[in-house]
């Protein structure tokens, strides 16, 4: 893994971003944090560039992969489109008419997804024409997935879900039902209605749903992000998601 990001990165510092054969031409100036990072592992694995050193052909492969990977995305992406960013059940907040969608698939119980919440929140705050999507993908065990019902059961109580959703999120520690449960009705929900909408055929069908959807875009953990026509893995800053969002908007 460590050597395919690298070969990646070395890729984008050689000027390979339009292919090899356009590394003769003049390329763009190299962002320094993307320097850094090659540097970094360098250090890291100083053998690495002596392989890559006897072994170039290695960087040609992946370029390869890198384009077959990003050719599957597109694929996934055109395939699911519907699904992805209109399905008629995930929550919608921001602006539902906004220029760029941003789709986020988490758990509630992810650090990740906890730790990147405030970046989501910012950018909604800032950004007016923005749509983000919240899809729930109950991967980290039992808990995850109670807490995934009650949230998508929300949705049955309008107005509610959001709040909801931002407290677990905000929540450290533990999060079993009884604390879902005593959270939902400090956001205001009907606690009996909640749970009867939890044990819904609908509501499994939703997760699986999310879950599907998840494998075929290659999203394999929490959170991911699908912004316009890219997907982004992992907790990724504020910044990274303006320019992202700039990106999508021709800017």
């Amino acid at each position: 893994m460590l050597l395919r990001r690298l070969l990646i990165a070395l890729l984008l510092l050689a000027g390979f971003v339009a292919g090899p054969a356009a590394a003769q031409q003049k390329a763009e100036p190299v962002p320094q944090e993307l320097r850094d990072a090659v540097k970094e592992s360098l250090l890291e694995s100083p053998r690495l560039l002596e392989v890559l050193v006897r072994h170039p052909e290695l960087i040609n492969e992946a370029w390869q992969e890198l384009k077959q990977q990003e050719a599957a995305v597109k694929a996934a992406l055109t395939a699911n489109r519907k699904e992805i960013f209109d399905d008629g059940v995930s929550h919608v907040a921001g602006n539902p008419k906004g220029d760029v969608t941003l789709v986020e698939f988490f758990d509630y119980r992810c650090g990740y997804c906890k730790q990147v919440q405030p970046a989501v929140l910012a950018l909604l705050k800032e950004d007016s024409r923005l749509r983000v999507v919240l899809k729930e993908l109950p991967v980290l065990g039992p808990d995850s997935v109670i807490a995934a019902r009650a949230a998508i059961a929300a949705q049955q109580q309008p107005g509610k879900y959001f709040a909801f959703h931002n407290a677990m999120m905000e929540h450290r520690g533990q999060l079993p039902e009884a604390e879902v449960l005593r959270l939902a009705k400090a956001n205001g929900l009907d606690i009996t209605k909640l749970k009867a909408d939890m044990a819904a055929p609908r509501v499994t069908e939703v997760i699986e749903r999310n879950l599907a959807l998840a494998t075929k875009l290659g999203i394999q953990g929490t959170p991911g992000f699908v912004i316009g026509d890219e997907i982004v893995p992992g907790a990724i800053p504020l910044e990274a998601m303006r320019q992202l969002v700039k990106r999508q908007r021709g800017g």
